[in-house]
């Protein structure tokens, strides 16, 4: 796994991702899903790309089920953005690198004002 993908779990979701001062984006899966395995080179790839300005956190759904409930997560993977300790938006599913880039990017911006 790259240096930049952090795995958290339930205990530690609130100090990783909710507590963070750059955006992360959560990759919810688990060993046994083909999509998902398609999909971790492409975070990983990411993850390098947007090192310290965007925080990449996976999730093993399987053994800490309580985070991907409390934020409805009901198929995976569902990789999923916050902000200030919000969940801002999500895609479900293997996207293709550039779609995933583009949703990253979108979170980079500045909110005007």
């Amino acid at each position: 796994m790259s240096k930049y993908v952090i795995e958290t779990t339930d205990a530690t979701f609130k100090k990783e991702v909710l507590e963070s001062e750059i955006p992360v984006l959560v990759d919810f899966w688990a060993p046994w899903c083909g999509p998902c395995r398609i999909v971790a080179p492409v975070i990983e790839e990411l993850s390098g790309e947007y090192a310290g300005q965007f925080k990449f956190v996976k999730v093993n759904t399987d053994e800490n089920g309580a985070s991907a409930a409390q934020y409805g997560v009901m198929s995976i993977p569902t990789l999923a953005i916050f902000k200030g300790g919000e969940l801002v938006d999500a895609v479900i599913g293997a996207v293709p690198k550039n779609m995933l880039a583009q949703k990253i990017d979108e979170h980079l911006q500045p909110v005007s004002s």
